[in-house]
This record gives structure tokens, C-alpha cells and sequence, in this order.
């Protein structure tokens, strides 16, 4: 298992058309403007390294176990990639984010309609988030590089059954890909404002001494009817895989969540027991 506290962990906001309408956040842009569902919307705080925060301190991510929050009962998985970054600064900017893996994220969140911020509803304390103990090795993140085979899944087990929670969906997918996402990523963390729902992450850089490293999730895909209407309770289990479509079909990768039997080559997952 890979360890990432000392890296700062951030989320996207709105980078794949549809799901702010359905996690119920598309009105809380809406009031600082137009919500363009070809481009992101923000950038959130997941984790933040070496600050003291009431939530953002906490280092949140399990490969295998998600804990229930406290009295919160609309908990829903949001299957993601994540790509693990390092960080190059200039003068105390982000001049360059280079990626070198990628894996399977669950940015697993509150339904909390009376937040103010995004990352209120994301880091409530140890095991609120899942990243895959398996990250595949990244040489570049271009249209003619290995990750435009990758395709994300996700399902929810509950007792014998199995259930599609997130569609199916090719990474090529996201709004941003490529290099306009990692462009993307680099201006708002140098230039992003405390406005809204979204939060000044530059002040958080600093704040953390300037990490030199990166886990970030690109955002969550659209969900299928039965994951828009069903939470997490405890005893259930959440699956998130990335996978490469080259190797493996939808029915294989289903096959491979009944059985909890994974390939080890072209794919990455994370599977958490609610506890």
C-alpha cells in the first residue's frame, strides 16, 4: 500500500458532464455563474499535509475499508482515476505537474446539501476515501499514451448481489484529459479563489510547505439509475476499477468483482468494506 501523506490530495469539481447535476452541486456554481459542462468546475481540498485543520489534517485514504461518518445516512460511492503527480514550483508557483501513475480513486461523499464548501463533504476522518494498493506506472499522459485504453467501473455489493453503481466509462471521457487537464490543474492551484463552494488552494500549498507531490482525483463519472438512488450502509462493500479495454471486457471485469478475483496486469482497483 502505497503511502501519500506527505502528498496533498485534491479532487475536481465537474469533469464529467452529468454528474454535478446528479450529486446535486450544479446549483451551488450556478450562483457564481454559468455551469459549462464541457469544462471542470473547481478544484477541492481532500487532504492537506503538515497544517492543522478540523478536517483537512486527517489522512483519509484505505485500500480496503470506508468508515461510516456519524449519523449520516446518504453516503455514495463516486468512482474515479486518480493520477499521482510530482510537483515542480517556480518562485512559489506550480510551474509543472508531471504524472508518473494512476489507479483507481473512491472520493466516496456526503450527500450534505447545507455545506458551504465541497471538501466539507469529503474528509470526515481515517478511511473516507479508497485509492488501489496497485497503481500502474504513467511514462506520459498524451492521446497516444497506454491510459486512453483505461475505462472506469464501479459496483456496490450487498450481501450476494452485485449492482453497476457508476457507468461504465472511458477515460477519454473526462471534459479535461491530457494536457489540458494537467494545464488545467496547474493554473488553479497557483490561482484559484476563496469564492462559493471552492477554496483558495495556492494559500493551502503554502500552508503545507510546498508539497512536491501529488495524488489528485480527475472527477467522478456519471452514476446508473441504481447508484444515484442507493447508499452505502454499513456491511456493503464499494468497488472501484479502472481497467484496459484491450484486455479485458465488461463481463470479465463484472465476473472479476462477483468472484473478488483481480488481474494483475492493465488494471487497478479498490474494493472497501462500509464499516
Amino acid at each position: 500500500m502505497h503511502n501519500f501523506e506527505d502528498a496533498m490530495i485534491l479532487g475536481i469539481a465537474g469533469n464529467f458532464a452529468g454528474h454535478l447535476q446528479q450529486a446535486g452541486e450544479a446549483d451551488d456554481f450556478a450562483l457564481y455563474g454559468d455551469v459549462n459542462a464541457n469544462k471542470p468546475q473547481a478544484l477541492f481540498p481532500i487532504y492537506v499535509p503538515c497544517i492543522e485543520h478540523p478536517y483537512l489534517s486527517t489522512y483519509p485514504i484505505s485500500a480496503d475499508t470506508t468508515k461510516l461518518p456519524n449519523d449520516i445516512l446518504n453516503l455514495q460511492i463516486e468512482p474515479e482515476l486518480a493520477l499521482i503527480c510530482d510537483i515542480t514550483y517556480e518562485g512559489g508557483q506550480v510551474l509543472q505537474l508531471t504524472p508518473t501513475h494512476f489507479g483507481a480513486f473512491n472520493d466516496c461523499s456526503i450527500r450534505r446539501p447545507d455545506a458551504n464548501k465541497i471538501s466539507e463533504k469529503k474528509n470526515w476522518g481515517a478511511a473516507s476515501k479508497g485509492l488501489a494498493s496497485q497503481l500502474i506506472e504513467l511514462e506520459r499522459l498524451t492521446p497516444d499514451s497506454d491510459i486512453g485504453r483505461f475505462r472506469i467501473a464501479s459496483f456496490h455489493k450487498r450481501g450476494e448481489q452485485v449492482f453497476a453503481y457508476g457507468e461504465d466509462c472511458a477515460v477519454n471521457e473526462y471534459s479535461y484529459f491530457y494536457a489540458d487537464l494537467l494545464d488545467w490543474i496547474r493554473d488553479q492551484m497557483n490561482h484559484q479563489v476563496e469564492r462559493g463552494p471552492m477554496e483558495n488552494i495556492h494559500a493551502l500549498l503554502k500552508q503545507a510547505n510546498l508539497p512536491s507531490q501529488l495524488v489528485v482525483a480527475v472527477g467522478a463519472t456519471r452514476y446508473t439509475e441504481y447508484g444515484e438512488q442507493n447508499f452505502l450502509e454499513r456491511g456493503d462493500e464499494s468497488v472501484v476499477v479502472v481497467y484496459d479495454s484491450h484486455l479485458y471486457q465488461p463481463k470479465y471485469v463484472l465476473g472479476m468483482v462477483q468472484k473478488a478475483q483481480y488481474e494483475a496486469t492493465g488494471f487497478s482497483y479498490v474494493s472497501q468494506r462500509v464499516l
